[in-house]
C-alpha cells in the first residue's frame, strides 16, 4: 500500500499491484516471459500468473525475481513516480576543497556543501583519537550511518557490541542513535569516509 497524493489536501490509499510492476520491469528489459523464466528460474506459467495478479509470489519467488531481473527489492515494490523528472542536483568537491570542521577527536572535511536539504551527508574524517578515554561520552545523533575505512586501521566502538577492528577497505553500517566512536590503531591517523542519512 502507498499513499498517492491527489492534491495538497486530499490523499487516498492505492493498492500495490505487484504483477504490473513485474511486467513493467520485464518489458523494460525487453524480455519475453520465456526469457524471464530462464533468468529467474520460475516457470513461465508462474510468471504469467504473478503478472496477471492470479497468485501472490512467495518470498522465495520474490528473491528469484530480484536476482533474475537484476533489480533491488525496493524497485519491485515501489511504484515509479508518474510524471517525475530528474532533479538535476549535483555538487562536485575537489580533493582537499571540502569544508573543514575540526573537533577535539576528529578532523572532518564536509563534502558536497553547496547542496542544501540533502538526504545524506558525506564527509571525510581523519581520526586523531588513540584511546576511548579521550571521549567524554558516546557520540549519538539521528539517522543511520555508513562508514568506509580509506586508510589505516581503527577500533570501532559501539554501545551494544564489543569493539571491532576495521582496516583499510572495511566498512560498517549502523544506527546513529546507538553510541559510537572511532579510535585510530595505525601508526598514522586512520582516514574514513562517512555518509550519514
Amino acid at each position: 500500500m502507498r499513499v498517492a497524493r491527489k492534491s495538497a489536501t486530499e490523499a487516498t490509499l492505492e493498492p500495490l499491484q505487484l504483477g504490473q510492476r513485474v511486467r513493467a520491469i520485464r518489458l523494460s528489459q525487453n524480455l519475453t516471459l520465456e526469457e524471464a523464466s530462464k533468468r529467474t528460474g520460475l516457470a513461465r506459467s508462474t510468471l504469467s500468473k504473478i503478472e496477471n495478479e492470479q497468485i501472490s509470489p512467495t518470498f522465495s519467488a520474490v528473491n528469484k525475481l530480484v536476482h533474475g531481473l537484476g533489480i533491488d527489492i525496493p524497485q519491485l515494490f515501489a511504484r515509479p513516480r508518474t510524471g517525475a523528472s530528474a532533479g538535476g542536483r549535483r555538487d562536485i568537491t575537489r580533493k582537499g576543497e571540502g569544508k573543514p570542521h575540526p573537533t577535539p577527536t576528529y578532523e572532518h572535511e564536509l563534502l558536497a556543501t553547496q547542496l542544501t536539504q540533502k538526504k545524506m551527508v558525506p564527509f571525510r574524517t581523519r581520526v586523531h583519537t588513540r584511546t576511548f578515554d579521550e571521549f567524554s561520552d558516546w557520540i549519538r545523533h539521528e539517522g543511520e550511518e555508513f562508514l568506509f575505512v580509506l586508510s589505516g586501521s581503527l577500533l570501532f566502538y559501539t554501545e551494544f557490541y564489543e569493539p571491532v577492528t576495521l582496516n583499510e577497505g572495511d566498512s560498517a553500517y549502523y544506527d546513529c542513535t546507538m553510541g559510537h566512536a572511532l579510535v585510530s590503531t595505525s601508526e598514522q591517523d586512520a582516514e574514513v569516509l562517512w555518509v550519514t542519512a
